[in-house]
């Protein structure tokens, strides 16, 4: 029976796109590992599909999914988060066109517009987007992109993505959001105006660090278009493999980040109580700048927290190699929690840029181990 868009998200996560295989009962979406397709007669294709760089079923079944729970018509799935933001940029943009992007961003997308989109005529500005008065001075006539991350990597800034894709629609442009910390159950950009949504699938939908993978979901049908031509020319689509281990992910995200969440919660209560903690940054707080905005556009608040320690850039690097159960690791979104630093980790590459991180502050990817035990660890490495 066909999933209806009416259909709660967790039952959408498990059939969207994953009906059983028609020719034998597997319950499992099959990873069809081919590179090519037989044709019924010359030019004619069985079931729309020839070479797998330009589609595959496998990928095609985590697209379906994926675009039922963003609640778009479209997706794409990617080789990975950058590989679905360079597709986004290289269809949208033309040299001469100007990008807005959020002031506490993640550092890889900024480097990927400077490093590659400047030189061939793309043009930036970093602005606070929780600021729309900022927002609406730094349009110009060649705005073209709005680019929105809400919460933000790794200062967990929130910004009201049905405020920023008014201002984007009037100026002519279009809003794109980077929904990988929030994941489409706790947060549907799309709903709220939205553009394009995009995420590292490697995070939270694929849950179980794993797999890297990205994806684009929007309901434009131009927009569409434009990123399928990309993928089959250029070939940045996601694997068979990839794409199948994803999907197993998303079958479980609405339970994962409830999970998520409760921990999350739990860990920025007790760092808010600790004395060697300058600040935490949580959305889920009720002082939380934030706060107002999250309650209104998401489900909850996730699970990243972000704090800065007494002590300065030395303390917090100390703080990151006394944990038991947080693993010093970049990435984010797995079963398991993560600590890191990072002013020296994965924003070291924008430490001298407008988007640079305070060195003294510690991002936490809080897992789904047990809450007293990670509040434990995170108490003894703070003591």
């Amino acid at each position: 029976m066909p999933v209806s868009p009416t259909d709660a998200f967790a039952t959408r996560a498990i059939h969207a796109g994953q009906q059983p295989d028609q020719r034998t009962g597997a319950m499992a979406v099959p990873i069809y590992q081919t590179s090519t397709f037989a044709m019924d007669e010359v030019g004619v294709m069985k079931a729309g599909f020839d070479y797998s760089r330009a589609g595959n079923p496998t990928r095609t079944a985590l697209q379906i999914a994926l675009a039922s729970l963003e609640g778009g018509r479209h997706a794409h799935a990617f080789a990975s988060g950058m590989a679905a933001i360079d597709c986004l940029l290289r269809t949208l943009l033309r040299p001469g066109d100007h990008v807005i992007l959020p002031a506490d961003g993640y550092g890889g997308t900024y480097r990927m517009i400077d490093q590659f989109g400047v030189p061939w005529g793309i043009s930036c500005t970093t602005v606070a987007l929780d600021d729309l008065a900022a927002v609406r001075a730094a349009i110009t006539p060649r705005t073209r992109l709005i680019w929105c991350e809400t919460p933000t990597n790794p200062l967990l800034g929130v910004s009201d993505i049905a405020a920023l894709a008014e201002i984007a629609h009037t100026a002519g442009a279009q809003l794109a959001v980077d929904n990988t910390f929030a994941s489409p159950y706790l947060q549907t950009p799309l709903s709220l105006g939205a553009d394009v949504v995009m995420h590292s699938t490697t995070k939270y939908l694929g849950g179980h660090s794993d797999v890297i993978g990205g994806a684009l979901v929007t309901s434009d049908e131009e927009l569409a278009e434009a990123f399928t031509d990309f993928v089959t020319t250029v070939g940045s689509g996601a694997a068979p493999f990839d794409a199948w281990l994803t999907l197993r992910g998303v079958k479980t995200l609405a339970l994962r980040m409830e999970r998520h969440c409760d921990n999350a919660e739990r860990i920025a209560e007790l760092l808010v109580g600790l004395p060697k903690v300058a600040r935490v940054y949580y959305p889920g707080l009720p002082d939380d700048p934030g706060h107002a905005v999250a309650a209104k556009q998401m489900r909850r608040f996730g699970g990243m927290v972000s704090f800065t320690v007494v002590g300065g850039e030395e303390e917090a690097v100390k703080v990151c190699s006394r944990t038991r159960l947080f693993t010093l690791a970049e990435s984010l979104g797995g079963v398991e929690s993560l600590i890191e630093h990072p002013h020296l980790m994965t924003h070291a590459s924008v430490a001298d840029s407008v988007t640079a991180v305070p060195p003294d502050l510690i991002r936490l990817s809080v897992g789904l181990e047990d809450a007293d035990d990670l509040a434990a660890d995170l108490a003894d490495a703070l003591s």
